[in-house]
């Protein structure tokens, strides 16, 4: 690490947060979807063992709390000894789901393994804006699953990709919420990365949309106090300032991929420059405190002007290396959120085609939905 008086060493704590990614396989095709666009190309996943070698591993290094996701963690039927493994090692466990494969039997199951908490996805509150955006015909199911959660005695968390599709529907997707008596929502504008990115024009939500469906958001927390805490989490393209990516590089978030790829985002497998390590041949203790890649961007040694003289580096630690990579093609650049960097016209330009009215964006491509075929035509792209 710098010795320099002007750099930062950093202070590593452990890796508190594991992300069991424990497969891409989903039967969902979301436009939004964050695994990489090229999952079809990755390698074969984790066994049953192999998974319950990694939560050992990662317990002792640390972890405390471990989210099985994917793709659709539901597809491996697996999960309930996954989960009754992680709750035996003491992890505070969570299952980020579709619902779909979430039956009564399964549910039961899992509430048996110790599962501490489910976290639903949905994609709008009409069944035909969520079966469109998901390229399928399940919500329906979607409501099924937010009963088992509810008579489990689980915290009915529900979540929302928000976007230019569903954005003017805010109001009903937090009704949909209440009347599923969800405790918490989290309303997560996307943030375009992965197939998210690739269908960025016809995603991004105007600013008026974006004030409006704020506006809305916060009449209800007036209006409905502790009976549903609602989190509305802003598109990184509308603020001046960049958000401290994954609270740092390293400092407390550990992803597991299928194939068993050790990253410190759930993204950063784009930046082809480092060569991440496997826990088929590296220990999590030695992957988070001696491997190249974890420690490559922590703390501020790797920044390059203006980050490295910039007196609020310390606050975002310059942003998100996934996001500098995408939209500068170099993953140690000032991320153009910000609007200290010489690289913000290219969100300035992004946005300024999201201000215009539908009928005037003409050229907009058609939505890309994330599924094998279209992974696999991408990656020959690449």
């Amino acid at each position: 690490m710098s010795t320099n008086l002007d750099h930062a060493t950093p202070q590593v704590g452990p890796p508190l947060w594991l992300l069991a990614e424990v497969t891409y396989a989903c039967p969902l095709h979301c436009v939004f979807c964050y695994n990489p666009v090229d999952f079809a190309q990755h390698g074969q996943e984790l066994t049953t063992q192999q998974w319950i070698h990694v939560l050992r591993d990662a317990r002792a290094a640390g972890s405390v709390q471990c989210g099985f996701s994917g793709g659709e963690p539901l597809v491996r039927d697996d999960l309930e000894e996954l989960v009754a493994e992680a709750h035996k090692l003491g992890f505070y466990t969570n299952l980020l789901t579709s619902g779909i494969g979430f039956t009564p039997e399964r549910a039961k199951a899992l509430k048996l393994a110790g599962l501490d908490h489910v976290q639903l996805s949905f994609q709008d509150s009409t069944r035909e804006l969520n079966d469109f955006l998901s390229h399928t015909k399940t919500y329906a199911l979607k409501q099924k699953a937010a009963d088992l959660i509810k008579s489990n005695g689980w915290p009915m968390v529900l979540n929302c990709v928000v976007h230019r599709l569903n954005i003017d529907y805010i109001d009903k997707i937090i009704e949909l919420a209440v009347d599923l008596g969800a405790e918490y929502l989290e309303l997560a504008n996307s943030q375009y990365y992965s197939w998210a990115q690739l269908n960025r024009d016809g995603l991004m939500p105007s600013r008026e949309q974006l004030v409006r469906a704020e506006h809305i958001t916060n009449t209800y927390r007036e209006k409905l106090g502790d009976k549903l805490k609602i989190f509305f989490v802003v598109p990184d393209y509308y603020e001046t300032r960049p958000k401290k990516c994954m609270n740092g590089w390293g400092n407390v978030f550990l992803t597991i991929t299928p194939d068993g790829t050790a990253l410190p985002c759930h993204t950063a497998k784009m930046i082809k420059h480092l060569d991440f390590p496997n826990v088929k041949n590296m220990s999590v203790k030695d992957i988070w405190y001696e491997s190249k890649p974890f420690n490559h961007y922590r703390g501020d040694a790797w920044m390059k002007e203006p980050c490295s003289s910039c007196p609020e580096k310390t606050k975002d630690l310059g942003g998100c290396r996934c996001q500098a990579l995408m939209l500068t093609g170099d993953a140690a650049n000032a991320d153009p959120v910000c609007d200290k960097s010489p690289h913000h016209q290219v969100v300035q330009d992004a946005l300024a085609l999201a201000q215009l009215p539908d009928e005037k964006r003409v050229d907009i491509k058609p939505l890309i939905f994330r599924d094998s075929i279209n992974s696999k035509k991408l990656s020959k792209v690449e």
